[in-house]
């Protein structure tokens, strides 16, 4: 039976895969200087980017912590297994895997995630195929009838299901997928016997930012169809998660990330009448309300942070099912960094239907003509009062207040106060309408974050190690992120660094790790250099302080050279000479020159070395 992976294959894998590029499909990076990229981090929600990438290297995030190589990433990003990890890499970079015989094998257990990613790559192509048969021709009508022609439906992969139930399950038989894996995939059901989950509809395939079909969402158009559902989607699989997927920003994720824009639009064919019309920023969810971990997705494609404020536009009709969406929406407002903001079309229509009525243009006006969410939220609760009376101006202040109140971002608080007064008017200032906000918070409560009496001990902070980026500590990180990402460059003039030359635990603990691997030489040439350092921490700070060394950026305008190397190793050796001197002269000031003179004369020996150290060292410093 075939074994675990062959090691140097899986080096392979990790000399052959770019991790710039694997994670370009998740997070929008931009140059951070020093060669290292950055964004925001896929695994915990932040303001600022603090999610950094350095090429041949690997990944760290300086915000949660996490770290790693490229195959880390991908275990992190989509929960995947190590050989999993490697085996998508192999693919995606052309790398032939080989087993070693015997032993135990390493692969996972079920449906590969590959098997399914390729199912559903042969299953769009073969409805795309069915699109053009006789019993897709009202199918085709139903595109017609929205503006889409052949070459539209082509470019979004639109297709359609055979009537029949069970010539996709054949097909993909005749692929050669298992029953397992197409059952796994979503694509196939089994009741007396397989069938195919979608029939009779027009199919739209759901892709992930790389671009692979994961899943699809599938429209009713026959009368007769037995599922009285308008639309279908796929179920939840390995690789489908509906409160993560977004139709179409495969085709939008680059002019997102390019405009700092992102529209949200209902459905499948608003997707495509906006890319049509000119809009190609628009996606949509996929049979579920936009939720916390769609706002997640969006915030990384968009770069969502201070530096490149941009903008989230939804389309909601004007009805109260679109008010009570936009009232979610507001509610969750303070996750972007992005200007919220809303797009009614008239009437009620939506993308699709105004680019049939009113043509392209109008589309592009429905999005250029937004207003701020904020503003259409509250102008909907204060319009519900009578503002023409005095106690309809109370209860409209009260419940704008009640709302405002919710949001966690108190800094927009008196800008919304603002509004509000001035949506009301009559004699209610904004002083007023803050004062209601707060008396608000205080009748919602607040949770109780005291610890419980029992809870004291695990409550007491254990001992913090100093901060790995103050000061004091700034040339052994300088001199240990040379070490993990130009080890090159650095090679032989550690020879004098040793562990006592690393103040900071963490630090030095770094440096033994490298010692342990063979030294800074070891690393030369070899692209899993930082890995392999990293993979030998056993514990969790160390771990992460070697992934942030290996990516952050090095403080250097050119490639570091000889002469940069050399004044970071030589101030490094430098301080170690001072402490020692300083030492040495607390001890020579505590000893009696007359009753130990050997002792002293000893030591005043070795100051006097030390000194001409330290004047070799500067000269070298300067020199460099």
């Amino acid at each position: 039976m075939a074994g675990r992976i062959r090691d140097d294959d899986i080096q392979t894998v990790r000399e052959k895969a770019k991790i710039e590029e694997v994670v370009s499909a998740y997070v929008t990076l931009r140059n951070a200087g020093g060669g290292s990229l950055k964004g925001l981090c896929p695994f915990h929600d932040e303001k600022s980017p603090s999610f950094h990438v350095r090429p041949g290297r690997g990944f760290h995030c300086f915000g949660c912590q996490e770290g790693g190589d490229v195959i880390a990433f991908l275990m992190k990003i989509d929960g995947l297994s190590f050989v999993e990890s490697v085996e998508r890499l192999a693919d995606k970079y052309s790398v032939d895997l080989r087993r070693e015989e015997g032993g135990p094998d390493d692969r996972p257990k079920g449906p590969q995630r590959r098997r399914l990613i390729e199912a559903h790559a042969v299953a769009q192509e073969f409805y795309a195929d069915h699109l053009a048969s006789p019993d897709a021709v009202q199918g085709r009508q139903f595109l017609a009838e929205r503006g889409f022609d052949q070459a539209s439906a082509a470019h979004f992969g639109v297709g359609f299901a055979p009537r029949d139930g069970e010539s996709l399950w054949h097909h993909l038989r005749d692929q050669k997928f298992s029953l397992d894996e197409v059952v796994a995939a979503g694509l196939v059901a089994v009741g007396r016997g397989p069938y195919d989950r979608f029939r009779g509809r027009l199919l739209w395939p759901i892709r992930e930012t790389s671009g692979d079909t994961i899943g699809f969402g599938a429209r009713r158009i026959f009368d007769d169809d037995k599922i009285e559902a308008k639309y279908l989607n796929t179920p939840e699989t390995p690789i489908y998660k509906k409160s993560q997927v977004l139709y179409g920003v495969d085709l939008a994720r680059r002019d997102m990330a390019r405009s700092s824009q992102a529209v949200i639009v209902e459905g499948y064919t608003d997707v495509m009448a906006c890319h049509l019309a000119g809009v190609t920023t628009a996606v949509a969810t996929c049979g579920t309300a936009f939720g916390d971990e769609h706002a997640k997705v969006l915030r990384r494609l968009l770069a969502d942070h201070e530096e490149f404020r941009g903008e989230v536009i939804f389309t909601f009709d004007g009805d109260e099912a679109g008010q009570k969406a936009a009232l979610k929406v507001f509610q969750g407002d303070q996750k972007y960094v992005a200007q919220t903001y809303v797009a009614i079309a008239p009437d009620g229509m939506d993308p699709c239907d105004l680019r049939i009525k009113e043509g392209d243009a109008a589309v592009r006006e429905l999005i250029a003509t937004r207003q701020p969410l904020y503003r259409f939220v509250l102008a909907n609760v204060v319009t519900r009062f009578d503002l023409d009376r005095a106690d309809g101006r109370i209860d409209a202040m009260r419940e704008a207040a009640r709302l405002v109140s919710s949001i966690r971002d108190q800094s927009k608080v008196t800008a919304f106060a603002q509004e509000i007064s001035r949506m009301i008017g009559g004699d209610l200032d904004t002083n007023q309408i803050l004062s209601e906000v707060r008396r608000a918070a205080a009748r919602g409560g607040r949770a109780d974050t005291r610890a419980a009496p029992g809870d004291q001990a695990e409550a007491r902070p254990r001992r913090e190690l100093p901060d790995l980026r103050d000061p004091r500590f700034a040339i052994e990180r300088e001199t240990l992120k040379l070490v993990l990402q130009h080890p090159i460059a650095i090679g032989r003039t550690t020879a004098d660094i040793g562990a006592n030359d690393f103040t900071h635990p963490t630090y030095r603990a770094v440096w033994a790790l490298v010692e342990a691997a063979g030294g800074p030489a070891a690393g030369d040439g070899d692209p899993s250099w930082a890995s392999r350092v990293r993979e030998a921490a056993t514990e969790p700070e160390v771990s992460s302080a070697v992934s942030a060394l290996a990516v952050e950026p090095i403080p250097a305008t050119h490639e570091p050279d000889a002469a940069y190397v050399a004044h970071y190793v030589f101030r490094l050796l430098e301080l170690t000479t001072l402490r020692r001197i300083a030492e040495i002269k607390s001890r020579l000031q505590r000893t009696n020159p007359e009753e130990h003179t050997a002792d002293y004369n000893r030591m005043f020996g070795e100051l006097a070395a030390l000194e001409q150290h330290r004047r070799t060292l500067r000269d070298r410093i300067v020199g460099a």
